[in-house]
């Protein structure tokens, strides 16, 4: 419960804090230095808000714009070249397996065959990941373990 003493008491440590607020600001001697400084604070939390504001903005607009891009591709019934589908394909090697120079593929109608050699673990994902890209017809997977059975390391 609150008196009415406490109450003054409050204001009075309130007057006091902000008259050594005042004059720690308007201090002549060190007032002017540490009033740039906060100037200098509060501008610069300002630049860095705003870029922050810029950065998220611009991801979502790429995210928006990906999302557009996918829904074009997906609708569009376009035959895709065989050598511009395989150029694709390979493209895509990098992030599939370890050793993409020891795939082989090969495009013809929209079918895509897969040779050479990938680790046991890659090439379920790299069927997988082949037969949803746009313009594939078919996957037809010959992919083989290397034959010392140990896949080249990723580099």
């Amino acid at each position: 419960m609150r008196t009415p003493r406490s109450g003054i008491l409050a204001q009075v440590a309130a007057a006091f804090a902000a008259g050594a607020l005042v004059m720690f600001y308007l201090d002549p001697a060190t007032g002017r230095r540490r009033r740039a400084l906060v100037r200098d604070r509060v501008v610069a939390t300002g630049h860095d808000a705003g870029r922050f504001a810029r950065a998220k903005s611009k991801r979502a607009v790429d995210r928006v714009r990906g999302v557009v891009a996918r829904g074009r591709a997906r609708r569009s019934h376009e035959a895709i070249d065989d050598d511009q589908l395989e150029a694709r394909v390979r493209s895509r090697l990098g992030r599939l397996v370890a050793w993409p120079h020891g795939v082989e593929v090969r495009v013809r109608g929209g079918c895509v065959t897969l040779g050479g050699f990938a680790a046991a673990e890659e090439i379920t994902d790299l069927v997988d990941a082949v037969a949803l890209m746009p313009g594939v017809a078919a996957v037809q997977c010959r992919v083989r373990l290397p034959p010392d059975g140990v896949a080249p390391a990723r580099h």
